[in-house]
């Protein structure tokens, strides 16, 4: 039996120029299955810290274990690393854009948005996903060519194209 308290093998690390704890809380009450753990301080001075600063943060983000590294401005988020949420219904496809646009959030193409921190998330109705991977080309063709058109995906529009 593995210990509550025991290290994941495997922990994504994201980094935040200071705002580790905020973003982690955000996570934690806006998704499913997420929450967040220990809170690290700095045992010293760092570059962009000053000792008992919030150092890291551990958090879960729907089951996913991950640490925020409050490490300052060099780094920045970018599309090269998302997080993909699969929706089951409109309801909660527009609960969580909405969520992470409207708190400070931009909006993007064909499902992504980035929240206030620069990280990105694709959220994708499970019925996109389905539409993609239909053996008949052609809906999945038409189900992509209305996906290319959207930002926050419209399942209503997706299901229409899929019927042709």
């Amino acid at each position: 039996m593995v210990s509550k308290n025991a290290i994941s093998k495997n922990t994504v690390c994201l980094w935040y120029d200071g705002a580790a704890l905020e973003a982690a809380t955000f996570y934690a009450q806006t998704f499913p299955d997420s929450a967040v753990g220990a809170v690290h301080r700095a045992p010293g001075d760092y570059p962009d810290g000053k000792q008992g600063d919030v150092l890291t943060v551990e958090f879960t983000v729907m089951g996913i274990p991950c640490i925020g590294l409050n490490g300052g401005p060099m780094f920045k988020h970018t599309e090269a690393f998302s997080f993909q949420v699969a929706t089951d219904d409109q309801a909660e496809t527009d609960r969580l854009w909405n969520a992470i646009v409207g708190n400070g959030g931009k909006e993007s193409e064909c499902g992504w948005c980035k929240d206030k921190w620069g990280l990105s998330w694709q959220i994708t109705p499970r019925v996109l996903t389905q539409a993609f991977t239909n053996p008949d080309k052609q809906v999945a063709k038409r189900a992509f060519d209305a996906m290319m058109k959207m930002q926050k995906i419209d399942i209503a529009t997706i299901e229409a194209a899929v019927r042709g």
